[in-house]
């Protein structure tokens, strides 16, 4: 894996100086598990960081252990360094180490010493999606070998955040290749800087993405939370196929500035945990105003006097909520074993004293979500490009990415002309002829480039008129569908893994969480359950699904987050399977 191979040695000896030791399988016990292709905690178990619990433990948990002296950064990082060489060579789910990561951690160490805790994430590692950009020694590259060695400006506005919160830069996480915009036929997860992610859930299986690393790292237990993107689905998918938490707020809530974009209309930085507090927590030190995005000025006076975890809460809260159930616009696509167990896990919310109403459906549906699953040229597919998302951020990546490659230093890589040419002439290794000429992992070739870059970024009529109408037709959609007769619903309740739900958000530009509800049983993959909100409806999300979250781990529901099975850890196809249906 690039740039891990260089630092086994450091890990070797943090794991020497902190008594713990990979354990290693008898030949009788690897052999059971070729068999069964299923790893239990015989080849992955989650080993202690000194006397301090590991695994699945929260970011209140490490504070509390920090506090009392039985825990520090430095050894926080170090475990974290173990689990990563434990498990990357499996799910590699971090593209770039960072060097700086313990003398991060001796800083946050020195500073809790002198009496200053800067809040929540001070001292706790994380790791951000590797189109981030970072004013550090690790690249910002998308994936792509075409902008190695590029030099960024700046911290993106949200690292500059994380690191003013306290918390503890870990490494990049591997991710799809430009974010998904390249390609249209493409193995999830896979780039050609950092290879093939895989979920610890099935590592043959599509892992989520576009931020594919963030979501596998945090559900592995290799890392206390992650920061991811998402254009259209690309926190959400990832955070539910992984069975974790997954925050993608309103579109203008995190600032976008230092990140490499896709689109301006629809982009948004979101967060992973495996607790609703843990992705709320990061959420907090990165939304707010920032002058280098223009679209966060639109928050000022819509976000709560300090922050969104004011609004965790515990069960009780569920007594007078009222949830809709978008049936026959997203509910009806889901497999049969899906909607047994999220129906089971519904139930479970209406017996705590929550109303549930069917058939709360998001306006003029039958037009704008699409029956044969997510596509995001819908519009076009049925002969109206001036009703496609796609049109817009096909216009949209090749004028924003011309803006954010004109701020790098050290490289000729100036145009969306560019990086198609790079990809050409790296056709072994950039795929960029279709398979079989170019790479398997990317099957269509970079026809995403190409398509956008017929476009010449013209903001023409279809355009505008493309626009106007996805936005405007989800917008007035997903409002219509949170009211009902005259009264605001607590939210919308929604199954993620129908991706026409997410897809419907993100052309809105509207904020999504995803809760981890229990796995398929066929694939092992994660169920998640979604609430939808409306524009800056972040403290509702907040309050709801911590609260469903908390009904979750107190009423003995199997319904619930759900630990890695490493089915089938020692495959290692390329394209990854697009196994999305339950049992049924």
């Amino acid at each position: 894996m690039p740039a891990f191979k260089s630092w086994l040695a450091a890990a070797t000896a943090i794991g020497m100086c902190l008594g713990a030791a990979v354990p290693t399988p008898s030949s009788k016990d690897l052999q059971v598990l070729k068999e069964k292709s299923l790893a239990s905690d015989l080849l992955f178990p989650v080993l202690p960081c000194g006397k301090f619990k590991l695994e699945e433990a929260t970011i209140d948990q490490m504070q509390a252990a920090m506090e009392a002296g039985t825990l520090t950064s430095v050894q926080l990082v170090g475990c974290y360094v173990l689990r990563t060489f434990q498990t990357d060579l499996y799910i590699n789910s971090l593209l770039q180490y960072n060097p700086d990561a313990l003398s991060i951690a001796a800083q946050m160490d020195a500073e809790r010493a002198a009496g200053k805790v800067r809040g929540p994430l001070h001292g706790i590692p994380f790791t951000i999606k590797e189109n981030i950009a970072t004013k550090d020694q690790m690249e910002t590259t998308a994936g792509s070998w075409a902008l190695l060695g590029s030099i960024v400006p700046r911290d993106a506005h949200v690292v500059a955040k994380l690191r003013e919160a306290g918390a503890v830069l870990f490494g990049k996480a591997t991710l799809s290749e430009w974010a998904d915009m390249r390609s249209n036929n493409y193995s999830e997860g896979y780039s050609a800087r950092g290879g093939q992610c895989r979920s610890a859930y099935n590592l043959t299986v599509n892992p989520g993405g576009s931020s594919s690393g963030s979501a596998v790292g945090v559900a592995a237990n290799a890392i206390a939370f992650s920061i991811g993107t998402e254009t259209d689905g690309s926190v959400i998918n990832p955070a539910m196929r992984n069975n974790i938490v997954g925050f993608k707020p309103t579109v203008g809530l995190t600032s976008r500035a230092g990140v490499i974009p896709e689109s301006e209309h629809q982009d948004s930085i979101g967060t992973f945990g495996r607790t609703v507090a843990d992705a709320v927590y990061a959420l907090d030190a990165i939304y707010g105003v920032d002058e280098r995005d223009e679209y966060t000025l639109a928050q000022e006076g819509k976000t709560p006097t300090g922050g969104y975890a004011q609004y965790l809460t515990t069960k009780d809260a569920l007594k007078g909520a009222t949830f809709g159930l978008p049936w026959q616009s997203f509910w009806r696509y889901a497999d049969p074993e899906q909607i047994r167990k999220l129906t089971a896990l519904i139930e479970l919310i209406e017996d705590a004293g929550a109303t549930i109403i069917n058939g709360t459906e998001i306006t003029d549906y039958e037009r704008i979500v699409s029956p044969y699953g997510w596509d995001w040229d819908y519009g076009t597919n049925r002969g109206y490009p001036n009703e496609s998302e796609y049109t817009v951020v096909k216009v949209d990546f090749y004028n924003n990415i011309k803006t954010y490659l004109s701020e790098l230093e050290n490289t000729n890589i100036r145009s969306l002309e560019d990086i198609v040419q790079f990809n050409y002439d790296n056709d072994g290794t950039e795929g960029g002829h279709p398979w079989p000429q170019g790479h398997p992992a990317f099957y269509s070739g970079q026809d995403g480039f190409l398509a956008s870059l017929a476009t010449k970024g013209i903001k023409d009529e279809v355009y505008y008129q493309a626009l106007n109408f996805t936005q405007t037709s989800t917008r007035n959609g997903i409002d219509d569908a949170l009211t009902y007769n005259g009264k605001k619903l607590s939210g919308l309740l929604v199954p993620p893994d129908v991706a026409q739900a997410p897809q419907i958000a993100a052309q809105a530009g509207y904020p999504v969480i995803t809760l981890p509800a229990g796995i398929h049983s066929a694939s092992g993959m994660g169920i998640g359950l979604g609430i939808m909100q409306t524009a800056y409806g972040e403290a509702e999300l907040v309050k709801w699904g911590s609260a469903i979250e908390d009904l979750q781990k107190t009423s003995g529901t199997p319904h619930k987050r759900t630990l890695p099975q490493w089915r089938d850890f020692l495959k290692r196809n390329i394209p990854v399977y697009n196994v999305y249906e339950g049992s049924d």
